[in-house]
């Protein structure tokens, strides 16, 4: 595989340049030089976003939106270019509907605790897949609950796919919302989201979609999709842990009350009412993680110096590399063959726990994340405790691959 060119937009990449960018990958784990492949669960950060958020500490920081004085207002400016940054990255109509939050997890609870409020009713119900992270799942059980209403799970097939004719057939006059990932964080599996929407659409339903797994690995349209909300977390594309964004359709976000009360989100206060800032105000409560937003923005820079479009396809190469060499581990179980996939590969050997293989590769300096990976449902399905789930990024290379292979057969030696 060419991995020597340079580092531009739509050429082959640079790997062994692209390391250099990543202080964490040139140390040691056990006393090996580490093999990182646990990005789904959280990815390296660059000298860029590390040295960006440094320098907001030490030349910019004030708090935004709140001060007439210079500092103040330099702090507000960069702040308010990273939402439009954020807007253009993920091509949402206007920057007003781009929400900060903490994370994934923080904007699914926005939407399921506000747009349940608002729109759900006793009778009614929330349709989600089963391959779902629990951050998809538990904040729909429990406005369900709240609200009288039930929670439906669209069913997948034994290669990790959704049964899209089983999806059609639970979009129901009493659907209120569709909320579901478009890249599984265990599978790997790309949903077809544009066809899920359009389903759903035609039916009036509203989409939510968990772009956690899309965002680090290829282009996020949410005009072309036509999703009602997105959300991904800046932490899985290479930014700060923390921060997070939140889409949202201007229609639905004027038409939900806001998440959390306090300063910022408001218009006017007094003690008999309070009436409520626009949009994005109205849902970013309190003084913000501003050097989380900084750092955001300086990961998407990152990402679009490299190019999405060469990060997929060098991607896609690299998991079809690993999937060939796991291959030759006598009794390995892949958990996930969807025609679809992005950069996981999680498996099961024949005859051994999960949580023992990846403690032995510990040793020997690879990191790969073993268990249920918020996915219990999902594990249940399968009827499995876990698995080995070995996820890729850009920085990774086929020499990361090779020593997964031959750390993976050293251990099952040890352990048959």
């Amino acid at each position: 595989m060419d991995v020597t060119t340079n580092i531009k937009p739509g050429n082959a990449l640079d790997v062994a340049r692209i390391r250099q960018d990543f202080p964490l990958l040139s140390r040691k784990m056990n006393g090996k030089p580490i093999v990182f492949l646990d990005s789904a669960a959280s990815s390296q950060k660059p000298e860029k976003v590390i040295d960006a958020i440094s320098e907001y500490y030490r030349a910019q920081h004030a708090n935004v939106h709140r001060g007439v004085y210079q500092l103040s207002q330099d702090a507000t400016t960069a702040f308010e270019a990273v939402r439009e940054k954020v807007r253009d990255f993920i091509n949402a109509p206007a920057s007003e509907e781009v929400i900060f939050v903490r994370g994934v997890t923080e904007g699914i609870n926005l939407v399921a605790s506000s747009f349940g409020r608002k729109f759900l009713r006793e009778g009614d119900e929330v349709l989600i897949t089963a391959m779902e992270h629990h951050s998809n799942i538990v904040p729909w059980q429990m406005i369900c609950e709240e609200k009288g209403a039930s929670l439906k799970v669209a069913p997948i097939n034994e290669a990790g796919e959704l049964i899209m004719e089983e999806f059609e057939r639970l979009l129901s006059d009493r659907t209120r919302l569709v909320a579901a990932t478009h890249v599984s964080n265990t599978l790997g599996t790309i949903n077809p989201i544009r066809e899920m929407v359009q389903m759903a659409h035609a039916k009036g339903i509203p989409v939510l979609v968990d772009g956690a797994q899309a965002a680090p690995h290829m282009k996020v349209d949410v005009q072309e999709l036509d999703a009602d909300f997105y959300t991904f977390s800046g932490h899985k594309v290479f930014g700060p842990t923390g921060i997070g964004v939140l889409y949202g359709r201007a229609k639905w976000l004027n038409a939900m009350p806001p998440y959390h009360g306090g300063g910022e989100m408001i218009k006017t206060v007094t003690f008999e009412k309070t009436t409520y800032a626009g949009l994005p105000h109205k849902f970013e409560a309190g003084t913000p993680d501003i050097a989380g937003v900084i750092g955001l923005g300086a990961a998407i820079d990152y990402v679009l110096e490299i190019g999405q479009d060469a990060i997929t396809q060098y991607e896609n190469q690299l998991l079809a590399y690993a999937t060939e060499r796991l291959k030759e581990v006598e009794g390995i179980r892949f958990i996930g063959t969807a025609r679809n996939k992005a950069s996981v590969a999680s498996f099961l050997v024949e005859g051994i726990h999960p949580y023992d293989l990846g403690a032995i590769l510990d040793k020997m300096g690879i990191a790969v994340r073993t268990g249920h990976h918020c996915t219990q449902p999902l594990m249940d399905w399968y009827g499995i405790p876990g698995t080995v789930r070995a996820s890729l990024a850009f920085y990774n290379t086929t020499e990361d691959i090779d020593r997964l292979v031959e750390g993976v057969k050293k251990a099952v030696a040890m352990l048959r």
